[in-house]
Parts: structure tokens; sequence; C-alpha cells
């Protein structure tokens, strides 16, 4: 029985070989085991220079592989240099022929004969990819509420004094607000500050935009109505992690964000399961314009908005404020042609 020049890895390829990385997933079933996109790559493996590795990673089991490399959708095929850097990348499975050809040029491209000028813009180039995906997950936690604030620690339990003066601040002004707690997510904390040029936390949006920490704050708010100068309406209601009242305005906020929103693990850009891969592959198949929140960023949302909609699981779908359903009841909806016309509205 002869051995499948394809392996599984769960880590970088190691280096001094030339390689080609298959990202699949299980759910996608034309690149799981057996499925036509695996049999096509286990034709170019078996047909390919005996310098070239072949491997398949589950992109959802290893994320950081995934957010390494920049990968957004299965399959996709990256293409490496014995030196460790992309040379190539192949996004999708539709396209056979550029497939070959990519796999074909690694095959022919000589080691010896890389310019060290090459590897230097391919890891350039898979580092504006990673940075790319950090940017768009920044700004959709920013602008999750139209008040949200960056700080150490929760509402409830602040971390550090000047995150506590700052909920203090906002709620003496009966502001409704968000918060991301960036001591759970290191890349968070360290991506915000560069994405924001502001090198300090806590630190205050509104609407999208940069306020500023807590001495800007202190600053608005000696001059009187914080509230007013920042530009939003003061609320009966201040954030409280513990009122049940507080809890559900926000998510009625969040979910009459806009007209169609979608509460999913993950960013469209880069979905963290492949239910809420597949809803969104349907939402763009029909061009619709949506808005997106990622329930991995907060947990107080994620459990939330399982009672104040009645439905355990995600991802869910909302349009002009009211629960669709999840991906089961959208992909019966979109077969039986209901979809596109509640999209379309």
């Amino acid at each position: 029985m002869s051995t499948s020049p394809v392996k599984e890895i769960s880590s970088a390829p190691p280096l001094g070989r030339k390689s080609v990385l298959f990202f699949w997933a299980s759910w996608h079933e034309q690149s799981n085991t057996g499925g036509a996109i695996d049999a096509v790559f286990g034709s170019l493996a078996s047909a390919a220079s005996a310098e070239v590795d072949f491997y398949r990673i589950e992109a959802e089991s290893q994320p950081q592989l995934s957010l390494k490399y920049g990968v957004t959708i299965v399959p996709t095929f990256i293409l490496l240099d014995a030196s460790g850097s992309v040379v190539d990348r192949v996004d999708g499975g539709d396209d056979v022929p550029l497939l070959t050809q990519a796999v074909s040029g690694l095959s022919s491209r000589s080691s010896a004969g890389q310019s060290k000028l090459k590897q230097q813009d391919s890891s350039e180039a898979a580092t504006a990819n990673e940075k790319e995906v950090l940017n768009e997950r920044l700004k959709s936690l920013i602008n999750s509420s139209d008040v949200m604030l960056f700080m150490k620690g929760s509402p409830a339990a602040p971390r550090c004094g000047f995150s506590r003066q700052t909920v203090e601040l906002l709620s003496d002004a009966n502001l409704l607000f968000g918060t991301f707690d960036i001591l759970t997510d290191e890349q968070v904390r360290q991506g915000l500050k560069t994405y924001s040029d502001w090198p300090t936390y806590p630190q205050l949006y509104v609407k999208g935009d940069l306020v500023g920490g807590l001495d800007i704050m202190k600053e608005m708010a000696e001059d009187g109505d914080l509230a007013g100068q920042l530009g939003v309406n003061s609320r009966d209601v201040v954030h409280d992690s513990n009122t049940q009242k507080s809890l559900e305005d926000r998510l009625k906020d969040l979910v009459n964000k806009e007209r169609i929103m979608l509460f999913m693990k993950g960013l469209p850009s880069a979905p963290r399961c492949g239910f809420s891969r597949q809803i969104v592959e349907m939402l763009n198949n029909h061009g619709a314009s949506y808005e997106a929140f990622d329930i991995l960023t907060d947990e107080e949302v994620r459990q939330g908005l399982k009672k104040y909609s009645d439905w355990p699981t995600y991802p869910q779908l909302y349009v002009d404020g009211d629960l669709v359903g999840g991906l089961d009841i959208v992909r019966e909806m979109d077969e039986g042609g209901d979809l596109k016309d509640l999209l379309m509205g």
C-alpha cells in the first residue's frame, strides 16, 4: 500500500524545503478528505518534483497558522520557498489551471537563485495581510457600540484606577456604553495602540472616532455636560453588567444598528466557524449590505443575546430589528427563493 505524498501538519513546515500548504475545512465538502479539490491536490503532489512537500492544514483547527498566512477562505493554497517565505498563493479552488501553474512554478524555482529582496517582499506581503485582518477586527470592535470603552477589566471590576475613573465618569453622565477588556486579548491590546496612534489605556471611542483617554474625559466633564460634548444622548439607565435592563437596551441598539445585522463568530473577512462562514457566503452572494458583530469579542452580548432572542446558537441574522434565525433557516429561505426578497426589502 503506497504512502500518500500529502501530510497533515499543525505547525509551520520545516525550513530547507519548498512547500505547498492546503488550508481546508471539514464543512467544505470539496476540500474535505476525498472531495474533488482534495483529489486535485493529491494528484499535484504525486506528480510534483521531489523537492516540494505538500501539506494539509485544517484552517479552523489551526487559527494561528490561518492568521499567519492571511487565510480568510477555504480552500486556500500557500506556496513557500525553502526559506519559508510566501512566493505565491491561490485563494479558492475554482481555478485548477492557476493552481497547477503555481505548483509548477514553485517546483522549477531555484532556491539558490532567490534574491533577498523577493524574500523580503513576500514576508512584507504576509505581514500586510495579517495587519489587514487585525485592523478590520479592531474597526468592528470600535463600532460595536456608539460609545465604546477599551479598558483594563470590566465596569463591575476595573483592573486599574484609570479605568475605574473612566467608568465612573461615563456612569455619572448616564451614558450607555460598551466595553472591551484589553487584558483578555494581547493582540487587540497592542494592535489598537498602533491603529489609533494612542499608546495608553483606557481609550474611549464615540461613533467610531477616538476621543482619548482619562485626562481628556476629565477636562470635558469639568466643562460640563459630558454627553453633549461627546455628541451622544444620556440614558436613564447607565451601563452595568449586573443590570439586565441596561444589557437589554444595548442589545436592542445592536440588533437595530443596521437594517441587516449578523451576529457571528469572527468577521465576514475571517469567520471563526463553518456556520458563520456559510451564512456570510449566502449574504455576499446576494450582494446584501449588512453589518456584523463578532460575538467572540463580547461575552456579555454573546450570552445576553441568546436570552433576548430566545435563540440558543450562532450565527443569528436580524432584519429590521427582527430575528430571522440561524444558518438552517437562512439556508431554507435561500433555497426557496425567499431570502433574496427579504434582504433586498
